[in-house]
């Protein structure tokens, strides 16, 4: 993310992949932990295969964004604060997701038409969510900030799977949990999707703003010929 003024640089240190592979394991295991208290217990939790496949795909691409690192040593030479309330959002919501829906399962809150398509349907889209979130992020490499930070020679990506959508990192949150909320059949999930949808939209707008006026009329032009998470269907001439 970009502002047109800088400041004095300030470059975070780089961690080593052990490290970031243990934090991606410890992260699965928060999450093996709520959809077992969801689900009812370690038992239901070990016969339900969805739940499995999904907290697998967890693991797999955690882990292998801790070993492709993609986020390495910034030179941040400016940032703007998120609301604390945002920032924890992003981080609350989707964990929040998936134990919501396998509740709603349980509880039958919900249910969803679809049967079994439906809710490996899901599982499938959670794991391509991820690894488009992934691919964005090693795409950027270290101008990806989880704040709105400038990066010391920042430039305006619009290669890969930002040619056709400018916010694909975060279009990839959003099939994730949404897949995550299908997974289990139940409704009660989807209101969580909604509310980490609004929270994101709010975000991008802020961020969009930074970029235009960093790059203005070459932000302009991008963005006029792709859409915020999905692909325009008519370009203008």
């Amino acid at each position: 993310m970009t502002t047109p003024d800088a400041a004095p640089p300030a470059t975070s240190p780089r961690r080593p992949a052990a490290l970031m592979g243990l934090f991606a394991l410890i992260a699965t295991a928060l999450d093996a932990v709520l959809l077992a208290l969801a689900l009812g217990g370690l038992g239901p939790l070990a016969a339900h295969r969805r739940a499995l496949a999904l907290l697998a795909v967890y693991a797999v691409t955690a882990v292998t964004l801790a070993l492709l690192r993609p986020v390495r040593a910034q030179d941040v030479v400016q940032s703007a604060r998120d609301a604390p309330l945002t920032m924890a959002a992003l981080g609350v919501i989707p964990l929040l997701i998936p134990p919501l829906a396998a509740l709603g399962e349980r509880l039958g809150w919900w249910p969803l038409p679809g049967g079994e398509p439906l809710r490996w349907g899901g599982v499938a889209l959670a794991a391509a969510g991820l690894s488009l979130r992934i691919a964005a992020m090693t795409r950027l490499r270290d101008r990806f900030s989880p704040r709105l930070a400038v990066q010391r020679n920042h430039a305006l990506e619009t290669g890969g799977p930002y040619a056709r959508v400018r916010h694909p990192g975060y279009l990839g949150t959003l099939l994730a949990a949404l897949g995550a909320a299908l997974a289990f059949g139940s409704a009660a999930g989807l209101a969580g999707v909604a509310l980490l949808a609004a929270v994101l939209g709010t975000r991008v707008r802020r961020e969009e703003t930074l970029l235009e006026a960093r790059f203005g009329e070459d932000w302009r032009r991008y963005r006029d010929r792709t859409g915020a998470f999905l692909p325009r269907l008519v370009r203008p001439r």
